[in-house]
């Protein structure tokens, strides 16, 4: 049984095939294409397919279009109503539904051979679920699932038994949490349905002194729901534009709506746990990304364990869709086997590479060693291993690393990025020696979905990764899921004495993740890095010629 999953309709359009109701591939349009995001969320791109990933997907596996049971369309045309019925009032919505209901067509013709009488649509929110609900590890959980919007709702809450979801709440349009943050990234000069995770940041530099008057106009409802009133966000905080410098004022409002958002997620939490009982919470949808929301949910909600899909925006929505579809067609679908899900390279093919590069590398006896000496000589150095990561999130195959002990190395790091100085940088960790140094979020936390307060003891000592919170995004490091990544971590902690490294994503601000070799090679000589490392072999920084 072969299903492929595609999102398309808004943005991050990626694709995923799963087989026998097994995960075997799943990557982002944006990896191949090089476009940040794959497309803008607008409605005259809504036809845009993601047409390389999918038939990259398809060709790992060997597969021809032909032979496909299914393709999953993770967004239904027929359940979105008009402009003024979702009280968004979005004129574009109805190009988007034009062009959802030609989807079959344009899938056909992307993928030649492919009947586009096999084209299911699945709901928007069901696909958020089954991204989640089907893929974690525990096979009956309960589901909270939020984002901007859907087809006319913006959550689903439900559960999952023995593979089948069972709704039971959805907040109807116009009111989303999603579209709430949207708006107030784009109020703080920021670029909406995409730098949310900026305001995130931001908020940890603030007081939410702001978080009684916004009460009435974000709050949950007490029966699953909540509302989200119109707000004027230029009452708190005037509007920045692009490279505008922020205020204390600007940051007060990011704490304040990044409280009430946290607050409103326990409640719905609390919610799902008083209807189901279950132990367990799923999470899904672009809002599940806050991380900072997630441990407050952890903390504070009845559920003993909550899990987030490493892809939960919409890009996840291509795995769900295919999952969905699968358990439909009588499959019983096993938990996804990690985030490395998208291109890899054997150490034969990356040579090739190397040697068409014409430039000088070797191949060290242990490439993890050759790397913690760098790091501890407080070298930065760009980490190429194994199949890239399904998600946003750099998890130790396309990284950039550093030392964790030196204070300016956050500023130097966001200057190798070219990014914002106020944003943190996260550490990746030995798992056994987590419980040392981070408390609060659980652990393991191999997908750096939480954030974890760090121990006074070790905040001076791991300065670069501790944000001014005192907290850190951590990503805890198994040795029997990722042994090199380990082992690396360890001869570093060999010669430092710290169990931690500096984990960012391998790119440049404004570019996508790294994905195959040509882009490891491009970022390594366009950046002040000191050393790639790529499969089994490393590349070093020319030292500079004395004028």
């Amino acid at each position: 049984m072969k299903v492929l999953g595609i999102n398309a309709i808004y943005h991050d359009p990626s694709a995923a095939l799963v087989v026998d109701g097994r995960v075997v591939a799943a990557a982002e349009e944006e990896r191949f294409s090089r476009r940040k995001h794959g497309k803008r969320p607008l409605p005259w791109s809504a036809w845009e397919l993601p047409e390389l990933s999918a038939a990259w997907c398809l060709r790992h596996a060997g597969v021809r279009p032909e032979e496909l049971d299914a393709v999953a369309y993770s967004f239904d045309p027929a359940l979105m109503g008009t402009p003024e019925e979702s009280g968004l009032f979005d004129d574009g919505d109805v190009m988007r539904r034009m062009y959802a209901e030609k989807a079959p067509d344009f899938l056909a013709h992307a993928l030649p051979g492919l009947d586009p009488a096999k084209v299911r649509f699945v709901k928007h929110h069901v696909a958020h679920a089954a991204s989640t609900g089907l893929a974690a590890p525990q096979r009956d959980n309960a589901v909270l699932v939020l984002d901007g919007r859907g087809e006319a709702h913006s959550h689903l809450a439900g559960r999952y038994v023995d593979g089948q979801l069972e709704v039971l709440a959805g907040q109807a349009l116009p009111h989303s949490l999603g579209l709430m943050y949207e708006e107030l990234t784009d109020h703080l000069g920021f670029l909406r349905s995409s730098d949310e995770f900026k305001v995130m940041a931001m908020a940890s530099y603030g007081k939410p002194r702001f978080a009684g008057e916004l009460s009435e106009l974000i709050r949950a409802t007490g029966d699953g729901g909540f509302v989200t009133e119109r707000i004027d966000f230029t009452e708190f905080a005037p509007r920045l534009t692009k490279g505008d410098d922020w205020t204390e004022a600007h940051a007060d409002l990011a704490a304040s709506v990044q409280q009430r958002l946290e607050e409103v997620l326990v409640d719905l939490a609390r919610w799902v746990h008083a209807q189901t009982g279950e132990r367990t919470l799923t999470m899904a949808g672009g809002v599940a990304l806050n991380c900072v929301a997630n441990t407050r949910i952890l903390a504070e909600s009845p559920f003993e364990e909550v899990w987030v899909q490493p892809a939960a925006g919409d890009a996840g929505t291509a795995l769900g869709a295919a999952l969905h579809v699968a358990t439909e067609l009588g499959e019983r679908t096993e938990p996804m086997p990690g985030a490395a899900l998208g291109r890899g390279w054997s150490d034969e093919e990356i040579q090739r590479w190397l040697d068409t590069a014409a430039i000088d590398y070797e191949r060290p006896d242990d490439v993890a060693e050759a790397v913690a000496e760098v790091l501890a000589d407080n070298g930065i150095v760009a980490w190429f291993q194994g199949r890239s990561e399904f998600g946003p999130r750099a998890l130790g195959h396309r990284s950039l690393l550093a030392h964790p002990g030196h204070e300016a190395n956050l500023e130097r790091m966001n200057d190798v990025k070219g990014r914002e100085q106020f944003r943190p940088v996260a550490p990746m960790v030995l798992l056994e020696r987590a419980p040392d140094i981070f408390s609060r979020g659980p652990v393991p936390s191999p997908y750096m979905l939480f954030v974890h307060d760090v121990a006074p003891e070790w905040r001076d000592r791991i300065p670069t990764v501790t944000h001014v919170d005192g907290t850190a995004r951590i990503q805890t490091i198994d040795p029997d899921t990722e042994p090199l990544v380990h082992r690396m971590i360890s001869a570093f902690e060999r010669r430092t004495g710290i169990p931690v490294v500096v984990n960012t994503s391998l790119n440049t601000a404004g570019r996508p993740m790294v994905d195959d070799p040509r882009d490891a090679l491009e970022c390594f000589g366009s950046a002040p890095v000191d050393l790639l490392a790529i499969g089994p072999f490393v590349v070093r920084r020319p030292r500079p010629t004395p004028r």
